[in-house]
Formats: C-alpha cells, structure tokens, sequence
C-alpha cells in the first residue's frame, strides 16, 4: 500500500481468537509525524507525554477518504498547536497491537500507524491539546533535542520510524552543519 494512500474505512476486522468465533478485534488505521525544528540549540523535535505516561509523537485516526499525510498534519496541529509545516519525507508504518482503555474498554486492536517526517517554522511553539474528556490526553508537551529523541520516546516499536527521523541528519558534516544539527 502507498504510503500516501487514502484510509478505506471498509476493511474488515480480522479474527483474533478461534476459528467460529465471534469475538473479533479492531482494527484501526492512524496517521502521525515526527516534527522538528531548527533551534539556536541545533534541532529539536517535538514530543508528547500521552495518557500511558509515555513519551511518543502527535498521531490519530484516519478520517474516511483522508490521505495519510494529511491525517498526519490535522493530528499534529490538533494535538500539538503546530502550524505551517512543511512535509520532508515518509518514515514507514508500525503495526500493533493492544488492549483499549478508553473509548473500546479491554477491547483487542491492531493498529496500524504511519508517519511522516515534517518541519516546523524556527519560531513554532508547542500548545499541547487540553483535556476534552473524550479518551486520551496529552499530559505534556516539550521540544527535545535531536541527540536526546532516541532515548526519550518511550515505546520500542517506533524505534525504527525514530532511527529513519534522525537520520535524515546523518550527512556529510558541511550539510549538517548548515542545517544547525549539533550531536551531542
């Protein structure tokens, strides 16, 4: 599937207990992105704390007919209050799975979600999404140094999307060098 391609909301769930079962799981289709900008400091992404506790990246459910890049930039300005970002590149999609603890309660879903890389104006501020008491929350929001990402985002599974964000970086040392990234 292109990574670019719109959500088809008709996909059916797929079983996840014995055959002639009828307790099937969810599955859920989501878009997000990684969001960096350029700072005095060097680069920096932004980053959330979600309701777990964790820290990870803006994402959310793809809207029927919805791109997921363009999914992916609604979650971020919705979740994150970042605006006037431009696209870089795709990162992959990471598949999970697990139990939902606030719209579905103990329900099994498999999640499928896709991200992007995009950047943010010099001068973008983060304005973390208030509690709406519909599900999940954002418990914090903060920028986080380049060298620091891979060790801050909580959950293993994106360790591969977040290898992908960082290496965009990883050019000869006169191009990063221009582009403000400084390790360590």
């Amino acid at each position: 599937m292109k990574q670019d391609s719109r959500h088809n909301s008709t996909r059916r769930s797929v079983s996840s207990r014995q055959p002639g079962s009828s307790d099937k799981h969810r599955v859920e289709v989501s878009s997000g992105g990684l969001v960096f900008k350029r700072a005095p400091e060097g680069v920096v992404f932004a980053m959330q704390m979600d309701s777990y506790g964790k820290w990870t990246f803006a994402k959310g459910h793809v809207r029927k007919g919805e791109s997921y890049r363009k999914t992916a930039v609604r979650e971020i300005e919705e979740e994150l209050g970042l605006k006037g970002l431009r696209y870089i590149k795709p990162l992959g999609h990471i598949d999970i799975w697990f139990r939902d603890r606030f719209v579905f309660k103990g329900k099994l879903v498999r999640k499928f979600i896709h991200y992007f890389l995009f950047e943010a104006p010099a001068d973008a501020k983060l304005t973390p999404l208030q509690d709406t008491g519909k599900g999940e929350i954002i418990q914090d929001a903060a920028w986080i140094r380049a060298d620091q990402v891979w060790d801050k985002s909580s959950y293993e599974d994106m360790k591969p999307v977040v290898r992908r964000a960082l290496q965009y970086f990883e050019k000869p040392r006169r191009v990063r060098r221009r582009m403000g990234y400084k390790r360590g």
